[in-house]
């Protein structure tokens, strides 16, 4: 954009162009300036550490050693089945909430009672992992006096109470985390298979049936080969980097006898090493992370479309369809009824005093606010919650404003170097921070000192940098034209144009900030490696309520409950914002 004199008048001449994005490329000045403060943290925070771990597992005090420590981390009793188990893990779930997502998705459509379903499936995406820990170990209780599913199993198997099924037990500690695991994250699988749904034309379906097409050629030729196999791709791509995660739930709710029986390299690598940089954990957390940035680039390959994405003419409002069959119908209410039980059995639990709650089922006594009252009056969990909102607050806050920097000039590369840009932010989101927990503690002793509040927000902040990018990248090249140039003749510098930019893209940017905000607030793997006595969020905070887990089952129950009000509010608010920003700049 330039402005010249016109018969002595200032005229602005638009050369923003057509379809060129590069026209609104920020000049090579500001381009730097904009991409400094993401590539500063993402070298000294996510890309030396990996490089600093991948070193530490071929070298002893510097001197070469080779594969020695990969063969000596390997060889510990035990190392093979945890393999094993977080491969069960990566290819087990995913299909399950894939498939869940997809029927329930397919299921609530066009419904009166669809957007209520949807609803309560959703509410379990914004509990903290640590509180879905605490919810089904409370179902799961050894005691069928206390645990609802452990006194249905034993009705069902006909068993007596002392030899009652043992849920948590080694034989069946893996099923029940999966299944804690799915419950939390089949909402999110949903909304994004509900959003491709939506977006498949009606006229694709009606097409298939005019050549005497029936239902599994609709399904096959007009919704899984335009869309939905690229969208099962991300989900499925999602909910296995997700698994890597499970770190909280093992912790949490798994009793410490059977917890080797659950492990897997999350927790494997953390009992290694620590935060502290060693040989044989460096040989574990290089070769989970091969198999996760490895996983998630050939899924992004096997999703890859031109860059940017080509513009879809509006279409005219489909005819409306007609609702799904009632078995579909009453799959989805089913599955809202099933999801609702472990949330009722944490309120109701809640519900109940130390004595009564350790003693007995919340079904057999007199709800009272006993515990409540003993959290609310206390001081110590008011204390967390204030800390870890100051917390998110100050990281979402950062992590938005490095992220619209750093996206305003990536978001108009073209060709190779887009794609080479969203690849590398894509597996730079998904490096586990046990991986590089070490060399972390390292750069946070030379720049302030781990176990600081400053230390563990520079850290949230740099593991959330990435996805913000990422997601707000995509979001900028898939604006309209029209839009860039406008933005471009309404702001007379690159910020004006950038905040006009970011308010045509709210969706993403609330989007970012909400995901942001509760993946602190929910957090525990970052607050148990890098947090410290002055610096202790919530869910480190929950986890050590759980070491005497009956006898404080009361109290850690209504805290639980406390502690989800905020994340869910948050989520269920700005569902359709989450759901519009992640489908147009998240799954790119």
């Amino acid at each position: 954009m330039s402005q010249v004199r016109v018969l002595g008048e200032l005229a602005v001449l638009d050369d923003v162009g057509p379809a060129r994005r590069g026209r609104a490329y920020p000049a090579a000045g500001a381009t730097s300036a904009l991409l400094l403060p993401a590539a500063v943290l993402l070298g000294g925070r996510v890309l030396w550490p990996v490089l600093r771990t991948m070193h530490a597992s071929v070298t002893t005090d510097g001197r070469w050693v080779g594969a020695a420590h990969f063969r000596a981390a390997l060889a510990t009793p035990g190392t093979g089945a945890v393999v094993g188990r977080t491969v069960l893990w990566a290819l087990l779930v995913p299909a399950v909430v894939t498939a869940l997502g997809y029927l329930l998705a397919a299921a609530s459509r066009r419904s009166q009672e669809g957007g209520l379903v949807r609803l309560i499936l959703l509410v379990p995406v914004a509990l903290p992992l640590v509180v879905t820990g605490v919810t089904f170990r409370l179902m799961y209780d050894p005691d069928p006096s206390r645990g609802l599913a452990t006194l249905v199993a034993t009705r069902l198997t006909g068993r007596s109470v002392d030899d009652a099924p043992q849920l948590l037990g080694p034989g069946l500690v893996t099923v029940a985390l999966m299944s804690a695991f799915v419950w939390a994250w089949v909402g999110l699988a949903v909304l994004v298979f509900r959003s491709a749904l939506d977006a498949v034309p009606p006229s694709l379906a009606d097409a298939v049936r005019a050549y005497g097409g029936g239902r599994r050629h609709v399904l096959w030729d007009a919704q899984w080969r335009p869309l939905l196999l690229r969208t099962t791709a991300v989900v499925f791509a999602l909910v296995a980097v997700g698994t890597s995660r499970t770190f909280d739930l093992i912790l949490v709710m798994t009793p410490g006898s059977v917890r080797d029986e659950a492990s897997v390299l999350a927790l494997r690598i953390w009992q290694t090493s620590g935060g502290t940089t060693t040989g044989d954990g460096a040989a574990l957390g290089v070769v989970w992370l091969v198999a996760v940035i490895g996983g998630i680039i050939v899924a992004a390959l096997f999703v890859r479309q031109a860059w940017p994405p080509p513009r879809v003419e509006a279409a005219p409002e489909p005819a409306p369809a007609a609702p799904p069959r009632r078995v579909f119908r009453l799959l989805a209410a089913g599955a809202a009824i099933a999801w609702l039980v472990p949330l009722a059995v944490l309120v109701a639990t809640s519900a109940h005093g130390r004595v009564d709650a350790a003693a007995r089922g919340w079904w057999s006594t007199t709800p009272t606010v006993e515990s409540y009252r003993d959290v609310v009056t206390g001081t110590e969990l008011w204390r967390t919650l204030s800390f870890t909102l100051l917390l998110a607050t100050a990281v979402t806050a950062t992590v938005l404003v490095v992220a619209l920097l750093a996206a305003y000039p990536l978001a108009w590369l073209t060709g190779p170097a887009a794609q080479a840009t969203g690849l590398l932010l894509l597996a730079a989101s998904v490096v586990p921070i046990q991986v590089i927990a070490g060399p972390v503690n390292e750069v946070l002793g030379l720049v302030l000192s781990s176990g600081t509040a400053q230390g563990l927000a520079l850290v949230h902040i740099a593991l959330g940098v990435p996805f913000a990018v990422l997601v707000l990248r995509n979001a900028f090249a898939d604006l309209p034209v029209e839009q860039v140039r406008d933005a471009r003749l309404g702001g007379r510098r690159w910020w004006h144009t950038l905040r006009r930019l970011a308010r045509h893209n709210l969706s993403a940017v609330v989007a970012v900030g909400v995901l942001e905000f509760v993946q602190v607030w929910n957090d525990l793997v970052v607050g148990r490696l890098f947090g410290g006595p002055g610096a202790s969020p919530l869910g480190p905070f929950l986890a050590e309520q759980t070491r005497g887990f009956v006898s404080n089952s009361g109290a850690l129950a209504a805290s639980s409950v406390l502690a989800s009000v905020l994340p869910v509010v948050l989520v269920v608010l700005s569902r359709r914002h989450l759901v519009a920003g992640l489908v147009s700049g998240g799954v790119r």
